[in-house]
């Protein structure tokens, strides 16, 4: 790759990553309408253009590898646009192994990596489709075609006007006069009533507008329909339509199945709005700016981050300003303190916008990350001979940029596991009463705070016997503890290291990895993962995500002489603490909360702090955490209040302490860890490793 700055870069990646994301998407769009029995054209022809567009960037940017990929791909997409190869399943197969292919070769150009990508039997696939093409002989001599109107289509539109000859279908001519001031939107609606019938094909004006105010159009179109039900249809009176009549058939001469050289005549050409070119003008007038026609620009992550720190240390200047106030007043300075009051509203309420405006830019759409999820469905079902339906609702759920990048694996393990797992084989549907073909629903959706994700099959279920004794077997429990679990502890079992019910491991999946590798990435993400399975029904899994992990909204508390922080968006309320209302069901203390039982966990003691004399005669909280379906009370001994906080890691060293998401600045200079509550209600609430740990260490 050529040498560039690290900006042009960037903007190469982006822009390379963009296309390569819109023709899979092409792809998977063609693969729905092989399945369906239908064929839109304009979905090959979109995709021919995608990879045009990457060759030129390529060329541009001097990625060879990418460029020669791109060149390849462009010969079979053109030969399939116009009809010389067929598509179909091996076909599209060879072109979603091409859309991997640039993935590969666009990671290794990013890193700046010479190795060898094996791409070899790629482009032998290639090579074999296009030695495959056939020309096709004209069937348009068959029709009273204008020669002038022949002379100015496309090599597409040539394709296609062959393609609906040979499809029996009847050509029409259709004359309408269009208002220039509303041509675009009424000649899209023209297209879209045509649809119902048949194709347009082309059009171009006429010449022949009654006044400077209109323009004449003559449409191209094949149908199947008669004259009369199109008139009935699409006639008015500014439409004219007349049938194209076939010509005798010659053997020689004028007609005999070739199109006349493509060239611009007189009549000129229409540009994409339909609008004529002035013949005189060489169509300089037309272009009567540079501006671009996008509103958007490409920002890369980091520098948001950047910005949102400098927010985040903004916000501990305002909550130092409203300390600043309050002690004035007490001072009995009140006319200062009154203004520095209002200047320090202000100065909230603009920080908030600034706030809010840095996460809507970092917000983007979960339909990014299921877009690819459905590329794999595809690679996989065909791998494992299972046909597989996914259904996708709430792409358009919006979550930080960050957490979607760190959703890809997760969520990939998860669609492998019930495609290999999950649903049973195509026959063995059938015997139970179930359609052939097995479905997996993939749902997201904004609850609060928080973006929920639903994976489900409808496959077999969890087989819970055959977990336990393998869970057994592996020596993670003994089993009085498996008999003593209740079933929401034992479908858990599946995210214990190396715990597999498959007896063989294959190349999808069952070598014992996996799922414990999703719990333990959604929990870095701040999230936790529910399990729920009905046998010979399916299995869903729910992960629970904040929406953004930049500057967040937390509680200050008090646990023994420490001051700790915990997100809002994990808090669902704080209730005083009653010592009396404590009771113990399992070795675990529990109080009841409006007829529910809520598990108790006493911080001091979790992180071994030191305990205050007076704490017992001290007037304490409960902090309700919850996550999902999971809650946990946090005993604390004092709540500080709401505070806008920007988490910052922790550092290599203090990374394997659990229960602590990271640390942040406080109002007063001070230093406060940051509790992980959706670590410390899967640790508690698992009850595993209980043993209190330090905070001492932590802080530091």
């Amino acid at each position: 790759m050529a040498e560039l700055s690290d900006k042009a870069r960037e903007e190469f990646f982006s822009e390379a990553q963009e296309i390569i994301e819109t023709l899979s998407r092409n792809l998977l769009s063609l693969d729905q309408s092989i399945k369906a029995g239908t064929s839109d054209p304009s979905l090959i022809n979109e995709a021919f253009r995608a990879v045009h567009t990457l060759k030129g960037l390529a060329g541009l940017f001097g990625a060879a590898r990418l460029g020669a990929l791109s060149h390849r791909l462009e010969d079979v997409l053109d030969d399939l646009r116009l009809g010389r190869v067929e598509l179909g399943q091996d076909v599209l197969d060879v072109l979603f192994g091409a859309v991997e292919a640039y993935t590969r070769i666009l990671q290794a150009e990013k890193a700046d990596s010479d190795e060898e990508l094996d791409v070899e039997q790629l482009f032998t696939e290639l090579e074999r489709i296009g030695a495959s093409a056939t020309e096709h002989e004209s069937p348009v001599a068959g029709y009273e075609l204008d020669p002038g109107l022949l002379a100015v289509l496309t090599e597409y539109e040539e394709h296609r006007l062959r393609a609906n000859i040979d499809l029996q279908m009847q050509l029409y001519r259709l004359r309408v006069q269009f208002d220039l001031s509303t041509i675009d939107k009424v000649l899209e609606e023209m297209k879209q009533r045509a649809k119902r019938h048949g194709e347009i094909i082309t059009y171009l004006p006429t010449g022949e507008a009654t006044s400077a105010d209109t323009i004449e159009l003559d449409l191209l179109m094949a149908s199947r329909d008669d004259l009369a039900t199109l008139i009935g249809s699409l006639g008015a009176d500014n439409v004219v339509i007349e049938e194209i009549p076939r010509r005798a058939r010659r053997s020689t001469g004028a007609g005999s199945g070739t199109l006349p050289p493509r060239h611009q005549t007189a009549l000129g050409r229409p540009d994409s709005l339909g609008m004529q070119r002035d013949g005189d003008r060489g169509g300089l007038e037309q272009a009567t700016s540079l501006r671009s026609l996008t509103q958007t620009v490409r920002v890369d992550i980091r520098k948001l981050d950047h910005l949102m720190n400098i927010v985040g240390e903004l916000a501990i200047v305002r909550s130092a300003l409203g300390r600043v106030a309050e002690k004035l007043r007490g001072e009995g300075q009140r006319k200062l303190a009154t203004e520095l009051q209002r200047l320090h509203r202000n100065f909230d309420r603009r920080l908030g916008e600034m706030q809010d405006g840095i996460l809507e830019v970092r917000m983007v759409p979960l339909g990014q990350v299921f877009d690819r999820l459905a590329r794999v469905v595809r690679q996989i079902s065909r791998e494992v001979g299972k046909e597989i339906r996914l259904v996708i609702t709430g792409a358009e759920t919006e979550i930080d940029k960050l957490i979607v990048e760190e959703l890809s694996d997760p969520l990939m393990h998860m669609i492998r596991n019930a495609i290999d797992h999950g649903i049973e084989q195509g026959q063995r549907r059938v015997e139970v009463g179930k359609p052939l073909a097995g479905t997996i629903a993939l749902n997201a959706f904004q609850k609060g705070n928080h973006v929920m994700i639903e994976v489900e099959d409808d496959g077999r279920g969890i087989d819970l016997a055959g977990l336990t004794e393998k869970a057994i077997t592996l020596g993670k429990l003994s089993r009085s503890e498996a008999q003593e679990m209740s079933r929401d502890e034992t479908l858990a079992l599946i995210f214990l290291p190396g715990l597999s019910t498959r007896e063989t491991a294959d190349d999808v999946s069952g070598r014992g990895v996996g799922m414990d590798i999703v719990k333990t990435n959604i929990s870095k993400l701040g999230g936790v993962i529910d399990v729920h399975s009905e046998t010979g029904i399916g299995t869903k899994m729910t992960i629970t995500l904040p929406i953004t992990l930049a500057i967040v909204s937390a509680l200050l508390i008090q646990a023994g002489k420490h001051t700790l922080a915990i997100p809002l968006s994990s808090v669902s309320e704080a209730i005083a603490f009653e010592e009396g209302a404590v009771r113990l069901v399992d070795g675990r203390e529990v109080l009841t909360l409006r007829g529910q039982t809520l598990p108790l966990c006493r911080l001091d003691r979790l992180m071994a702090l030191d305990i205050a004399p007076d704490s017992a005669s001290r007037r304490r909280f409960v902090v309700v955490a919850a996550l999902g379906q999971r809650r946990l009370g946090l005993v604390v001994d004092f709540l500080y209040g709401q505070e806008d906080i920007v988490i910052k890691p922790l550092g290599k060293s203090l990374a394997a302490v659990r229960g602590f998401a990271g640390a942040t600045e406080l109002g007063d200079q001070r230093v406060g860890l940051v509790l992980d509550a959706a670590g410390l209600i899967e640790e508690v609430l698992a009850g595993v490793d209980t043993a209190p740990r330090s905070l001492e260490r932590a802080s530091g």
